[in-house]
């Protein structure tokens, strides 16, 4: 590994990426990759080619991974938006048909919490619940989006975990799925941003979830009822993507909720999720 801090905090914005932000409202991130997200193509493109030269510089410092302590890619995202059930196996434990069209969910930025992290269980929650899921990370202004133009829109990929608490998503009526999943610390990101040329097909990846161990969930991503592209082309009818958006792109079969007993989270357990071209993100419960 090499620091590339400097690269980030001199990428150059243009014009227009600068305008698209201003009229929104979004000062533009003094470094990170949330900067590089917000950069455009063009400057994304340089920006990589410096780090590309770097890495095969034998001048350049290595880093060891061990030694450092990772943060989430975008520590603060503008938006995180979940998707209910959009894998048939996980809509059927749950005793649903597929839906026609996405159920969007959120969970509120504070909820994020770094790779490698212990996340406390809010002592009022008995139910608390792992999702892991594939994360998309929005590269670029997204409205009205067709399909076939939506993977342009990624900056990368990386891994999430919903982390839930399920008695208020399923033991209140209406249910209160965003507070569910929005409490501190409930969605662990990362461990890395993959960008989107080392991933030209999202939809062939193989994502796993392990509890102590035990492995819970296994999926291609292959069986998701929305894919990727259908998602990023949906939500930019309504709602404008802006870069460092994160899509959390729904749980395979295997929470805890609907085995048989219920697997609920407590203090010491530990979750991996990994995807092997993405890596593995793990979380602690404390």
């Amino acid at each position: 590994m090499v620091d590339v801090t400097d690269l980030l905090e001199r990428i150059a914005h243009d014009p227009q990426t600068l305008a698209a932000l201003e009229s929104r409202g979004i000062e533009p991130a003094p470094g990170g990759l949330l900067r590089w997200l917000q950069a455009g193509d063009a400057a994304r493109g340089l920006t990589q080619q410096q780090i590309h030269e770097r890495l095969a510089s034998s001048k350049a410092a290595r880093l060891e991974l061990t030694a450092l302590q990772l943060l989430p890619p975008v520590p603060r995202p503008g938006k995180i938006i979940g998707v209910g059930r959009n894998y048939a196996a996980h809509a059927k434990e749950t005793g649903v048909d597929p839906f026609e069209k996405p159920r969007i969910i959120f969970k509120v930025p504070s909820s994020i919490a770094a790779p490698g992290a212990t996340v406390a269980k809010p002592p009022l929650v008995q139910k608390m619940d792992f999702e892991g899921e594939l994360a998309v990370v929005i590269g670029r202004f997204a409205s009205n989006v067709e399909p076939h133009e939506a993977l342009a829109c990624v900056g990368g990929y990386s891994l999430v975990n919903d982390l839930s608490a399920r008695e208020f998503q399923f033991d209140v009526n209406p249910a209160q799925t965003t507070f569910a999943k929005s409490a501190d610390g409930f969605c662990p990101f990362g461990p890395t941003l993959v960008t989107a040329d080392e991933i030209p097909d999202p939809q062939s990846l193989r994502l796993r979830t392990w509890v102590n161990g035990a492995l819970m969930q296994e999926a291609s991503t292959q069986e998701m009822l929305f894919p990727v592209a259908s998602l990023i082309s949906y939500l930019s009818q309504y709602i404008t993507l802006e870069p460092g958006d994160v899509l959390a792109t729904g749980t395979p079969a295997g929470i805890g909720a609907f085995r048989s007993p219920p697997v609920y989270l407590t203090r010491g357990d530990c979750i991996e999720v990994t995807i092997e071209e993405i890596g593995s993100l793990v979380t602690t419960i404390g």
